[in-house]
């Protein structure tokens, strides 16, 4: 007999709980044991499922860690931060996204320490992702200070390359922790903070828009 098309549904919903599950499992052993290695036995036992379900679902230990990495790189919110170039004034770009940044990092400030462990526990596969992600905002860093320097922008004797550093530097989620939770300013606070500095480090003149 056929399975119906309602009980089919109803299987792939109650696998994804599962999987969704053994996902968050992960991320907390992480966020709470990061340097903990990551054993099937013990996900699945968390989980409330058999070793066997874990490896039905994800195949192997690489194949789990590999979905975890994704789910982290999803929240990262960094796809949403690239689409915030398309401002037709670079300036209006870096303020809002310097905004939109730090209300990242404030959301996901967990996730994002839980996948920089992971990454230092397991290079593989969770190192490509944090590369992926560290190699996008390379990429974004050096069109907005490519832009400043052909729109003439850039203060007098700032070159490009120093300038991508600068940017660089002020976003990363070091700044953002070193101000948020280091100097316990508001996340508001933060965002303006950032946006103050690298004003005043890359621009020719003030600016007012």
């Amino acid at each position: 007999m056929a399975t119906r098309p309602y009980e089919q549904r109803a299987r792939a919903e109650e696998s994804e709980k599962t999987r969704r599950r053994i996902i968050c499992t992960v991320l907390d052993q992480l966020e709470e044991s990061p340097a903990e290695p990551i054993a099937i036995g013990n996900v699945a036992k968390q989980s409330g499922v058999a070793r066997s379900t874990v490896y039905a679902i994800f195949g192997s230990r690489s194949g789990l860690l590999d979905q975890v990495a994704r789910e982290l790189e999803d929240r990262s919110g960094l796809p949403e931060l690239i689409e915030a170039g398309n401002e037709p004034d670079v300036r209006d770009y870096i303020r809002k996204g310097f905004r939109l940044a730090s209300s990242i990092s404030a959301t996901n400030r967990e996730a994002f320490r839980a996948l920089r462990s992971m990454a230092q526990v397991d290079g593989e596969p969770a190192g490509k992702t944090f590369g992926r992600m560290e190699q996008q905002r390379a990429e974004a860093m050096h069109n907005i200070a490519a832009r400043l320097d052909e729109e003439g922008l850039l203060r007098e004797g700032l070159s490009r390359v120093e300038a991508e550093n600068m940017l660089w530097v002020l976003t990363s989620f070091d700044s953002f922790e070193s101000l948020y939770a280091g100097k316990g300013m508001t996340l508001e606070d933060v965002g303006e903070q950032l946006i103050a500095m690298a004003e005043r480090l890359l621009y020719a003149e003030p600016y007012d828009g």
